[in-house]
């Protein structure tokens, strides 16, 4: 199921390859992570999924919007993934799990469950990195969001001296 998510954020995204590779980069990460914290499988094809699709919104909130906001991503995001889910046949509950993560992923203060968490510290693990944040920055966002043992591990090895 992971591979056809892919292909179609892939071929939605086009030549976008940043995007694209973000999308990619915040899967490994959000991957490993729920596997690491011993997810059940729904969950872990809950994490899969919304890793891949977090940023999807993004194109629409540039072409509608102007701008790449979060609020505006979080707005545009779930009916593309929603359409992309049930062409896959992918089970309801699961794709209203997914849409509400993407819906909800730049307001923090929403995360509900160890599924949305680890997307969450995903997405901060590649954008410190992609945003060549500061380090007060992040042991700010360390200290605020990272509450998975492996999440915290992986930004203290690869951030935090």
């Amino acid at each position: 199921m992971n591979e056809a998510v892919i292909e179609m954020m892939i071929y939605y995204f086009g030549t976008d390859v940043s995007r694209i590779n973000h999308a990619l980069k915040v899967y490994g990460f959000a991957t490993c992570i729920a596997h690491r914290e011993k997810l059940p499988e729904n969950k872990l094809l809950i994490v899969d999924t919304a890793a891949i699709l977090h940023d999807i919104g993004v194109k629409e909130a540039e072409l509608k919007h102007k701008s790449t906001g979060g609020k505006y991503q979080e707005m545009e995001g779930p009916p593309i993934a929603r359409d992309f889910l049930e062409e896959l046949e992918m089970d309801n509950e699961i794709i209203d799990r997914v849409c509400h993560i993407i819906g909800n992923h730049h307001s923090y203060q929403k995360i509900d469950d160890t599924d949305f968490q680890i997307i969450v510290e995903a997405d901060f693990l590649v954008n410190i990195y992609e945003e060549k944040m500061s380090d007060s920055s992040i042991k700010s966002i360390r200290q605020k969001y990272f509450k998975t043992k492996t999440g915290i591990s992986m930004i203290k090895s690869m951030y935090i001296q």
